[in-house]
C-alpha cells in the first residue's frame, strides 16, 4: 500500500495522519512558547505546556477546519497536524482576523499568506487557501535542504516552520531557528501547538 492510499483510509477511517513525508512532527524537540507568546492568554508561565494551553482554546474553532486541514495534508503529503499548529499560532484558527485579514491587512486567511510576496488564493478558510500556505511552507523545507544538506528531516521541517515565518535568509542554523522569528519562538511553539493537535486527532 503506497504512502498516499494510507493516508487515504487514515481519513477516511478518522484516524490519526501520523505524519507525512517532510519528517515526523513527533520526533522535534521542542521548547514551546515564550512568555510574550502565552500573555496573548494571559497565562503566567511559558514552555510547552503554554503552547498546549494555546492550542486547546483553539480547538473548537479548529475543528470546523479538520476536514480541510486533512485533505490538503493528503494531497500534499504533509502532517495534517502541523497545519493545524501553523494556523492555530498564525490566526489562533480564525479569530484573529478581520473579513479575512491579519497582519495590518498582509497577511490573508488562516495560514497568513503574505500579499507582498504572494497572491493570495481562494477564501480566506478554503481548502484553496489552506493549499496555498502548505505549498509555501513546503517550499522553506525545500530551502533548508539546500541550505543545510547534512541535516534531518525534522530539523529540516522545523527550520521550514521558522522560515514560514521570517524568511529562509534568517534562518541561520537548525539549532537556533527561532533566532529572528517572531516572539523568538516561532517554530518552537508551532512545534508544540502540532503535538497537541496530534493528539487531538489530527
Amino acid at each position: 500500500m503506497t504512502f498516499y492510499f494510507i493516508l487515504i483510509f487514515s481519513v477516511i477511517a478518522g484516524t490519526v495522519i501520523s505524519s507525512g513525508i517532510y519528517g515526523d512532527i513527533g520526533k522535534i524537540p521542542t521548547t514551546g512558547a515564550s512568555l510574550r507568546t502565552a500573555k496573548q492568554d494571559r497565562l503566567s508561565s511559558s514552555g510547552v505546556k503554554a503552547s498546549i494551553k494555546l492550542a486547546e482554546t483553539d480547538l473548537g474553532r479548529m475543528n470546523r477546519y479538520k476536514s480541510i486541514i486533512q485533505a490538503v495534508a493528503v494531497k500534499k503529503k504533509v502532517d495534517a497536524a502541523l497545519l493545524c499548529g501553523v494556523i492555530s499560532r498564525e490566526t489562533r484558527a480564525g479569530n484573529t482576523l478581520k473579513n479575512g485579514w491579519g497582519d495590518n491587512h498582509n497577511g490573508f486567511g488562516l495560514m497568513q499568506v503574505d500579499q507582498r510576496y504572494h497572491k493570495p488564493r481562494g477564501a480566506y478558510n478554503s481548502e484553496e487557501h489552506i493549499t496555498q500556505g502548505t505549498e509555501i511552507l513546503i517550499s522553506m523545507y525545500n530551502s533548508m535542504v539546500k541550505k543545510f544538506p547534512s541535516s534531518s528531516k525534522e530539523m529540516w521541517l522545523k527550520g521550514a516552520i521558522a522560515a514560514y515565518n521570517a524568511g529562509p535568509g534568517n534562518v541561520k542554523n537548525l539549532k537556533d531557528v527561532d533566532k529572528y522569528t517572531t516572539g523568538k519562538d516561532y517554530a518552537n511553539d508551532v512545534v508544540a501547538r502540532a503535538q497537541y493537535c496530534r493528539s487531538k486527532g489530527y
